[in-house]
């Protein structure tokens, strides 16, 4: 297992920024996604490459077959590198799927009374490390969301106070090893190094928040092709991710096996005519649909644009309502506050803004990436876990080479994070 961790190196190595170059790689179920960006600031990013390849090597965001997802790896990395005029070794690497697991964990140990120092934040971190060992899960993400001394809660930095019992709470987001480590030996044999595995839902939502709403309490919800992923934030850190087994490609398929026609005429049906919601002039307003196995011109059906909402439509319900069950599951509501942004490829769907208010019973804002400089990309909903992606790793290296003012409260908590990189 230790060959394995060197091998993924995830927060260990800070992604390679040789001349404020960065690079990504979102390997989807519908598409794999590597941009190549030039640093501009604190936030901002122009992107210089970007390389797109279909893909059909990962379902629902777990590889099945290696020599696909290598193969599109390779296209769409070759596709940026060429855009950009430069050549990448290290990349950082989406992680998606229904492989992510949530953990909220709390903490008490005595520190006899002395002022709190480095070493005993250090040991009450490796505790929590120790009670979180699974073989089968490794460790993603790792944020101390709050510390409290002799009682006294809300404290940010407790070294240098003086107290006999300090707790710390912390969220950890695990994913099992074997997807892991199979997406990892695919990159590989790309001929690129792993610099970071990050959740997709939370890159997402690095890449369409605005502070404030990370901080009041938002639910970010990415809409892909065979996966919906989930993200709650709240104080400016990640508090929950999960992903689901429903996305646009669902649609397609239902769309398809309703009208009896292809999924090439599925997804054109559904991109130039779909929506989630109906209209008063559904009924009056016919679309053709070719049949499968049909040449083409000679079999074909006239269908009312509402056949089509009518088969759109519980799909999408199904999917807000799959989200808010699981939300209420995981006991989190004091974190989700009242506002929902939504992003990916499906989001763009006519209609689904409004099911998902309807359903989640919050404010929705369609979400776009944010820190793209004079891009075309800063437009595109399926962009966002790409866009993500960069902000995370120039954050990271930002953080650890100390190279732009932050706010004392995110000094504090990228100092300890300096812990946790180190003890994970």
């Amino acid at each position: 297992m230790e060959s394995l961790r060197s091998m993924w190196n995830w927060g260990r190595r800070h992604p390679g920024m040789r001349g404020g170059l960065i690079a990504a790689l979102d390997v989807g179920s519908s598409k794999v996604c590597c941009a190549i960006a030039q640093v501009h600031g604190a936030k901002d990013f122009e992107i210089l490459g970007v390389g797109h390849q279909l893909s059909s090597g990962v379902k629902a965001g777990v590889v099945i077959d290696m020599e696909e997802v290598i193969t599109s790896i390779v296209n769409a990395v070759h596709t940026a590198e060429k855009m950009a005029g430069v050549t990448i070794r290290d990349i950082i690497v989406s992680v998606n799927g229904t492989q992510l697991k949530s953990v909220n964990l709390a903490l008490e140990m005595s520190v006899s009374g002395h002022p709190i120092n480095d070493s005993d934040v250090r040991r009450i971190l490796l505790q929590a490390k120790a009670s979180q060992e699974d073989p089968s899960f490794q460790t993603l993400h790792t944020v101390p969301t709050g510390y409290a001394l002799d009682g006294t809660k809300g404290i940010r930095d407790p070294r240098g106070m003086h107290g006999d019992r300090l707790w710390v709470s912390i969220y950890t987001l695990f994913s099992k090893t074997s997807p892991l480590y199979n997406l990892s030996t695919c990159v590989a044999r790309s001929h690129l190094e792993v610099a970071s595995l990050v959740a997709a839902p939370y890159a997402s939502g690095l890449a369409c928040l605005v502070e404030d709403e990370m901080e009041l309490g938002v639910i970010h919800i990415d809409m892909g092709g065979s996966t919906t992923s989930f993200a709650v934030f709240h104080e400016g850190q990640l508090r929950y991710a999960e992903c689901i087994p429903i996305g646009g490609s669902h649609i397609t398929m239902d769309i398809a096996r309703g009208f009896s026609t292809t999924l090439i005429n599925a997804e054109r049906l559904k991109t130039l005519y779909g929506s989630a919601t109906p209209s008063v002039a559904d009924e009056r307003e016919m679309i053709v649909v070719p049949l499968v196995g049909e040449k083409k011109g000679e079999g074909t059906n006239q269908m009312p644009r509402s056949a089509l909402v009518s088969i759109i439509r519980p799909r999408v319900e199904e999917t807000f309502e799959y989200v808010r069950d699981r939300l209420l599951k995981a006991g989190i509501d004091q974190f989700m506050g009242g506002r929902v942004v939504l992003t990916g490829g499906a989001s763009q769907l006519a209609g689904a803004r409004e099911v998902a208010s309807m359903i989640l019973g919050r404010n929705i804002r369609l979400g776009k990436p944010l820190h793209l400089v004079s891009s075309e990309f800063s437009q595109d909903p399926s962009f966002a876990t790409c866009a993500g992606l960069l902000s995370y790793g120039q954050a990271e290296h930002a953080a650890y080479l100390q190279a732009f003012p932050q706010k004392k409260s995110k000094q504090v908590f990228t100092h300890i994070g300096s812990f946790i990189r180190q003890i994970w």
